[in-house]
């Protein structure tokens, strides 16, 4: 490990007054490598399959992407010991997660008890009160009508979307809406759904449906200051992407398009209440939680190859552009045409290749300049155990 002052468990509570070797600037605390740090980070991003807990998988991961049902299911599974589906779709129906439109404006299951701090932490941003938002979709005064209508609506009943539509319509007295809601990207719906105001209900003959958090989901809080829910999610995110700086996390959250001010209180308030320590990697001065830093100093070995889903958290956490994960010349082939985030083989904290499915079985497509994989096969035939896939063991390393 770089030099620099490492504590030990019993030291950490005090490492604000240790001075680093490497830098002279008090406030770090600790000195990484980055080998080291993505090595904690698959641990932290449960690639070791601690247990069967869906709901701890998306905790642990600070919600997962779920544009694609079977994507939400594999990445969940991947971190299970047995790559079941059931467990996940149970949790969704206990509502002990919830679906809603959250980082980035993308499809997430979501922990019910913490949905509420990532809802307000996007809608901290106002993102629909700036006028390009205005004239490409609805105005401010229309969308507090639609948010009205909707509150009223969904109180206590589920609605398909083409349902919604027609009440909040009708509701509204303005026909001109009606085009923004019918869409399937949902643009309009995302600023309710940040407010707390709506979320997924059970899907209904495979046609999507909403409702009212409040009287859909038990226990469900009313949305918290962005203070508040900044305690929440910073934390949550670092403990599984961090170390990690206030741009790349808010890159995560919202695509970079939170208010600055704000970005910087949260996490100077968190530094300064002692929640989070900055650290030196390789020269870069990032953010951790403070409750984290003897692990980060000691990170338990994981050295185990991974198969993981499209839109997978390993990749979407620190970002495509993230060079230490994925190989900028190999970012092409993992961030896609129209949004399509390919399946990668995850090892020691990187991106080292891409697999798919195809008619014969799993295909994987390991980067030439890779070296030997472990235990490939057998992860391999592990991902195969899913219906109408067969095993192969087909490291061809075609890289295009």
């Amino acid at each position: 490990m770089p030099g620099g002052y490492q504590p030990d468990a019993s030291s950490v509570g005090s490492v604000q007054d240790a001075v680093p070797t490497r830098m002279a600037i008090c406030c770090i605390v600790l000195s990484l490598g980055w080998n080291d740090v993505l090595n904690w980070r698959s641990r932290r991003q449960r690639l070791h399959r601690p247990d069967a807990d869906p709901t701890g998988v998306v905790r642990a991961l600070a919600g997962v992407q779920a544009q694609v049902t079977a994507s939400a299911e594999q990445a969940v599974g991947a971190r299970t010991p047995l790559p079941d589906p059931a467990p996940l779709r149970a949790a969704v129906a206990d509502r002990r997660l919830v679906k809603t439109w959250a980082a980035r404006g993308t499809l997430h299951l979501l922990d019910a008890a913490e949905a509420p701090a990532h809802l307000a932490l996007l809608a901290a941003a106002r993102t629909w009160e700036k006028g390009a938002w205005q004239r490409t979709f609805v105005t401010a005064d229309q969308l507090a009508k639609i948010a009205a209508a909707a509150w009223d609506i969904l109180d206590g009943t589920v609605l398909s979307r083409d349902e919604l539509t027609t009440a909040i319509v009708e509701h509204a007295a303005d026909p001109s809406i009606e085009e923004h809601l019918r869409s399937g990207w949902g643009s309009v719906l995302k600023p309710l759904a940040w407010q707390g105001l709506l979320v997924y209900g059970p899907s209904t003959d495979n046609r999507v449906t909403f409702t009212r958090p409040d009287t859909f989901v038990p226990g469900w809080t009313a949305p918290p200051t962005p203070e508040s829910a900044a305690e929440v999610v910073i934390p949550s995110y670092l403990g599984a992407y961090g170390p990690a700086s206030p741009a790349t996390f808010d890159q995560w959250l919202i695509r970079g398009h939170s208010k600055k001010a704000q970005l910087k209180a949260w996490f100077a308030a968190l530094t300064s209440a002692g929640v989070l320590s900055r650290v030196d990697v390789d020269g870069e001065v990032l953010y951790a939680r403070t409750e984290d830093l003897a692990s980060l100093a000691d990170p338990e070995p994981f050295d185990e190859v991974r198969l993981l889903p499209a839109f997978d958290q390993f990749v979407l956490g620190p970002g495509t552009s993230d060079a230490r994960v994925i190989p900028p010349a190999r970012r092409a082939e993992i961030s896609r045409t129209a949004g399509w985030i390919a399946p990668v083989i995850a090892y020691r904290g990187r991106v080292c290749g891409t697999w798919e499915r195809a008619e014969a079985g799993v295909v994987v497509n390991v980067f030439p300049e890779q070296g030997p994989l472990p235990a490939l096969d057998a992860e391999i035939a592990r991902v195969a155990q899913a219906p109408g896939t067969a095993a192969t063991s087909s490291d061809s390393r075609n890289s295009t």
